[in-house]
């Protein structure tokens, strides 16, 4: 099965926090899956740790490489057909990343593994 991983479920993956689900550990510890990291994600780590606001212990671009090497991650791009996907959205969530990780996995065709309930509101599949 191919998934999309949201940021928060890779950096409780990689940071061995308790709150990923027992699902979702399952499916990231599958070496069956294909899992996908998009460059949203990465974007939104590299922000963050910028911001001060998540730290790491390499710097974001080091880190966020070895976690997609470790997991075995497969990274997406963001095309144009997900940026008018994103646009397109009706605006249930302000989230500018997570609107762009609904666009992915809406042309993408796959769920997204992810915590956040208010994904659902959109017309895409989530797992938790």
């Amino acid at each position: 099965m191919r998934v999309l991983l949201d940021t928060q479920a890779l950096l409780w993956a990689a940071q061995g926090d308790g709150r990923l689900s027992e699902a979702a550990g399952a499916i990231i510890e599958d070496a069956g899956q294909e899992l996908l990291f998009s460059a949203v994600s990465a974007m939104e780590i590299a922000m963050k740790h910028a911001a001060g606001r998540l730290e790491l212990p390499d710097d974001a671009g080091a880190w966020i490489r070895t976690r997609v090497a470790a997991f075995g991650l497969i990274e997406l791009p963001v095309t144009t057909d997900h940026a008018i996907e994103a646009g397109l959205l009706p605006l249930l969530h302000r989230d500018p990343w997570d609107r762009l990780l609904v666009a992915q996995a809406r042309v993408e065709g796959v769920p997204i593994l992810t915590s956040d309930t208010q994904l659902h509101r959109y017309e895409v599949a989530t797992i938790w």
